[in-house]
C-alpha cells in the first residue's frame, strides 16, 4: 500500500487560482478534479492520500472536507483557516463539525508568500499555531529557504505541534545550490516534532531537463537529516505535471529512496504519512 501525502484539486468555474499566472504556469490554468487524478492513482498503487489547500480563503476547505466525505481515496485534508483571527480555535471546530470534518488533520498557510520571513514567529500567528496544537491537528509548512529559520523557531516554541515541510523546503534543484538551503532543513530537523514531505522536487528543479541524478542531493540531505520515519512521500499533482507524470514522480521517489531497506521504504511510502496524518482515523 502507497500513500499520497500531498496533492490538489481545483474547479476554476468554482473558484479561480489566483497564483496561477505567467507562460510557466499556463499548463496549470485548466480543472484538475479528483475524477482526473483517481485513475492515475489507482494505477500507480495509491490507497489514501493527503488532500491539501491551494487558495488562502475560508470557503475552500469546507469543500475540500465535503470531496473527502464523498471519496473513499481521500483519507485526510490539510485546510487553510486564518492563524491570526482570534477566535481561531472556535473556527478549527467549527470546521470539524462539518460534513468530512473528521478528516482536517492539518493547517497550511502559503508562508512563502509572506513577506516578513519570521511571519510565523508574530505574536498573533504564534497564537494561532498554539490553537492548530490544542485542536490535535498539525501544521504544514510551504516555505521558500530564507524563512526555514523562523521554521525552526516556531517548531521549538511549539514543541507539542507538528510540523511538517512541504517540498523539502524548496531547494535551489534549478540551479544545482544547497545552502543555505541544506543548513536551514538540518537546524528544523534537528527538532523532533518535525517531518518532511519528499514532494515537489521536479518543479523545483528546471522543468525540462531535471534528472533523477540531479535531485537526489537534495533527497540524500533530508533522508539523512530527517530520517525515514520522519519523511514521506507526496506527488504534488498537479502541479507537478508541469515536470512529469503521476507515475513518473513516483518512479522517481522510489528511484531516490532505492537504497533504504525495505521497512524505511515502507515508512516514507506508507507509515509517516498514517502517523502524521492519523489516516486509519479518518477511515474509521
Amino acid at each position: 500500500m502507497t500513500v499520497d501525502a500531498h496533492h490538489h484539486v481545483w474547479d476554476l468555474s468554482v473558484r479561480d487560482q489566483d497564483w496561477i499566472t505567467g507562460p510557466a504556469l499556463r499548463p496549470l490554468r485548466r480543472d484538475f478534479t479528483l475524477a482526473d487524478l483517481a485513475p492515475e492513482a489507482r494505477a500507480a498503487g495509491i490507497e489514501r492520500t493527503v488532500l491539501v489547500q491551494t487558495v488562502t480563503v475560508p470557503e475552500e476547505t469546507p469543500e475540500l472536507l465535503a470531496l473527502a466525505e464523498a471519496h473513499e481515496l481521500i483519507a485526510s485534508v490539510v485546510g487553510w483557516a486564518d492563524l491570526t483571527r482570534a477566535d481561531i480555535a472556535d473556527e478549527l471546530e467549527r470546521l470539524r463539525a462539518l460534513p468530512g470534518g473528521r478528516c482536517l488533520k492539518g493547517v497550511r498557510h502559503q508562508v512563502q508568500g509572506e513577506a516578513d520571513p519570521r511571519w510565523l514567529l508574530r505574536p498573533e500567528v504564534r497564537r494561532g499555531l498554539a490553537a492548530v496544537a490544542d485542536a490535535g491537528l498539525v501544521y504544514d509548512l510551504v516555505v521558500v529557504p530564507r524563512q526555514l529559520p523562523a521554521c525552526a523557531e516556531a517548531a521549538a516554541r511549539h514543541p507539542g505541534l507538528t510540523f511538517v515541510l512541504d517540498h523539502l523546503g524548496k531547494p535551489p534543484a534549478a540551479t544545482g545550490g544547497t545552502e543555505p538551503w541544506a543548513s536551514g532543513v538540518r537546524a528544523l530537523a534537528a527538532l523532533p516534532n518535525t517531518v518532511c514531505k519528499l514532494s515537489g522536487l521536479v518543479t523545483e528543479a528546471d522543468p525540462a531537463t531535471w534528472t533523477t541524478a540531479g535531485l537526489r542531493p537534495y533527497a540524500d540531505t533530508v533522508l539523512d537529516a530527517f530520517g525515514p520515519d520522519r519523511l514521506m512521500f507526496g506527488s504534488d499533482w498537479p502541479v507537478c505535471t508541469l515536470a512529469a507524470s503521476y507515475a513518473e514522480v513516483l518512479a522517481t521517489a522510489r528511484e531516490l529512496t532505492a537504497g533504504l531497506g525495505a521497512h524505511e521504504r515502507t515508512a516514507v511510502f506508507t507509515r509517516t504519512a498514517d502517523r502524521v496524518y492519523g489516516l486509519a482515523q479518518s477511515s474509521s
